[in-house]
């Protein structure tokens, strides 16, 4: 179970409307099966399901210093119970790529 999901307001995630859990790749988060993929940049790709187009997950093309790849998965695909009382970190994406302090606001104010 994450800790956060995080609302971000780039060019994006903002059309996406995604709620985003990070982690790495095969360490918190892990994923299966065929994907469509859309990369962005040299950075960032974009994972989608096959049969439904939903947004799945976004992946770090390259691996950090220690060898690990970022990964964030949607939360808007899972059932909304489990999820509806983890806060929203929000994240500003557009201008100055700053975390922005939490609002008290969480899943279930966006979902209910």
């Amino acid at each position: 179970m994450p800790e956060s999901a995080t609302a971000c307001n780039c060019t994006v995630c903002r059309r996406y409307g995604a709620l985003w859990a990070y982690d790495y790749e095969n360490e918190g988060i892990s994923f299966s099966g065929s994907t469509k993929i859309y990369v962005r940049g040299k950075a960032i790709e974009f994972h989608f399901c096959p049969s439904c187009g939903c947004v799945a997950l976004w992946r770090a093309q390259g691996s950090d210093e220690q060898g690990r790849r970022r990964i964030a998965v949607n939360l808007r695909l899972t059932e909304p119970e489990p999820i509806a009382s983890l806060p929203i970190d929000h994240f500003e994406g557009l201008n100055t790529f700053d975390d922005l302090p939490r609002d008290g606001r969480c899943i279930k104010d966006m979902w209910f």
